[in-house]
């Protein structure tokens, strides 16, 4: 199999509204603090960690050989260099390789973790950018999302990028959508791909940083 989920460790994208970079150390103590919200582990269906057991989770992410995540920033804050990178996340967004005997097969997670961030069209133009950033970098052609069946908004979104219902569970209460990534849907969802810019992380981390450098030695 492909290592593909170190592929992003020093990827930067940016789009109109949002830049995605590596989920990385700096970023836990936010994460761990969302992460205690009783409303998003019950989104995300995830248990409560401490701050240490959040920072392995993060290690194991970073080395996984079948999960790339990002951690989506707030564009607008971003660019303001006075403003640390961690009060910028305003959430994050996942893909998973589910099926070892097949590469082109991906789960497709996001989160929007600040509520006043919500309903603004941040998760569709992050689900634009990672699929597209799945197709042509990861090797993904099939994309598959499991949401909860009373998240009539998400549902509605990946619906309007041509998934399709695959299977639903009364148990978890949660629907399966997929959707197949030929080259008319590529051309028709990601058009000439001018959306989503991608940079080295590192050097646009050092640039943002520069101005609070000391230069008087």
């Amino acid at each position: 199999m492909l290592l593909i989920m170190r592929i992003n460790e020093d990827t930067l994208l940016e789009g109109e509204k949002v830049v995605l970079v590596p989920y990385n150390a700096d970023h836990v103590p936010r994460y761990h603090q969302w992460m205690c919200s009783p409303e998003l582990q019950k989104l995300t269906a995830s248990e409560p960690l401490t701050l240490e057991q959040e920072y392995d989770m993060q290690r194991s992410w970073r080395e996984d050989d079948d999960k790339c995540t990002f951690i989506i920033l707030d564009k607008q804050k971003w660019a303001d260099p006075s403003i640390p990178e961690q009060e910028c996340m305003v959430g994050d967004v996942n893909i998973f390789l589910t099926d070892p005997s097949d590469a082109s097969l991906a789960e497709l997670e996001i989160m929007i973790a600040v509520p006043c961030y919500r309903g603004k069209g941040l998760g569709k133009e992050v689900t634009r950018m990672m699929m597209c950033y799945g197709v042509h970098k990861l090797g993904v052609q099939k994309f598959e999302v499991k949401i909860g069946l009373d998240n009539k908004i998400s549902i509605a979104m990946f619906k309007n990028f041509h998934f399709r219902e695959l299977s639903i569970s009364e148990v978890f209460r949660e629907v399966t959508l997929g959707v197949t990534m030929n080259e008319a849907l590529q051309k028709h969802v990601f058009g000439n791909m001018d959306f989503m810019l991608q940079r080295e992380y590192g050097k646009a981390r050092d640039i943002r940083q520069a101005p609070f450098c000391d230069n008087s030695l």
